[in-house]
């Protein structure tokens, strides 16, 4: 194996639909073209939004397409302690602050935080926990999209590390998550680019090796609405793979292969002639009847 990680990070709060089937395909396909290991995490870290089974779905579904990982599975529930440690750190050195702003005050301040809390003495002691963004990365080289850039306002903003209701935000849990597991390359949807700055940001702040970064096209049913378990996306058929996989493939770009009943046979296939340069360099397509 070459030192290629890359991984498949879905929430359990639904199925496996095909968007999340693309994302999965895609990861994997990268991943063993580059000879390297593919790892699956599990991201339960919003109790609120999960579904009770659906993680044990999710692996079951990955494996009837043949879609098999390496190593154990991460769930990052099992990584709070991880996720804390590191805030308490950043508060120690006055990196990050309490904030008790609402939603209806920020978006009085015009729709960006605009970093009172962290300005007030003494400091609060209690609320949501936000980063002295010291780095406010507002752009990066993408392999698929090319360079991206997001505004400056969004790139400074001292964005949350833990809310207010105790939970860990997605940012922290994955950039942490990401450096644990020695994950070389994220290759992801495209409603996640944007959210890649923030993410830099923590890499550099937290003084740890960024990945490099590969967005895939959203599976969308009209513009700006990609299926997502939370719009009630209809999941893959696990007992017959075959049609999802070869439509899947097409929607990357890629060539079809020959049907097998061996998922495994067409899946060893599509990893020997996967071409990255054939996914379209796009946020989103739309799917046809």
């Amino acid at each position: 194996m070459s030192s290629y990680t890359g991984r498949f990070a879905p929430s359990p709060s639904g199925s496996l639909h095909f968007g999340s089937l693309v994302a999965a395909l895609g990861s994997y396909l990268r991943a063993r073209s580059q000879q390297g290991k593919w790892l699956v995490r599990i991201e339960d870290i919003d109790p609120p939004r999960e579904i009770p089974g659906a993680a044990d779905d999710i692996l079951r579904t990955l494996e009837q397409f043949g879609l098999h990982w390496d190593g154990d599975i991460l769930y990052q529930s099992n990584r709070l302690e991880a996720y804390q440690q590191q805030i308490d750190n950043l508060l120690a050195d006055d990196q990050a602050y309490f904030c008790q702003c609402t939603r209806k005050q920020i978006k009085e301040m015009g729709g960006t935080y605009d970093g009172r809390c962290g300005r007030l003495e003494p400091p609060l002691s209690s609320g949501a926990i936000r980063i002295r963004n010291q780095s406010a990365i507002a752009s990066f080289d993408d392999i698929l999209m090319g360079k991206v850039t997001t505004s400056t306002d969004f790139a400074a903003e001292d964005f949350i590390l833990k809310r207010s209701d105790g939970l860990y935000a997605y940012q922290l849990a994955v950039v942490l998550d990401d450096a644990f597991q020695g994950i070389t390359e994220v290759v992801r949807g495209a409603d996640l680019l944007e959210a890649t700055v923030r993410q830099l940001s923590l890499y550099q702040q937290f003084g740890l090796a960024e990945p490099q970064w590969l967005h895939l096209p959203l599976a969308s049913l009209e513009p700006g609405f990609k299926l997502s378990k939370q719009n009630h996306a209809t999941p893959v058929d696990g007992n017959q793979p075959q049609p999802a996989l070869q439509a899947a493939l097409t929607f990357l770009g890629q060539p079809q292969v020959e049907w097998y009943q061996d998922i495994r046979l067409m899946l060893e296939q599509a990893v020997a002639q996967f071409e990255l340069h054939r996914i379209p360099g796009q946020r989103e397509i739309l799917l046809t009847n």
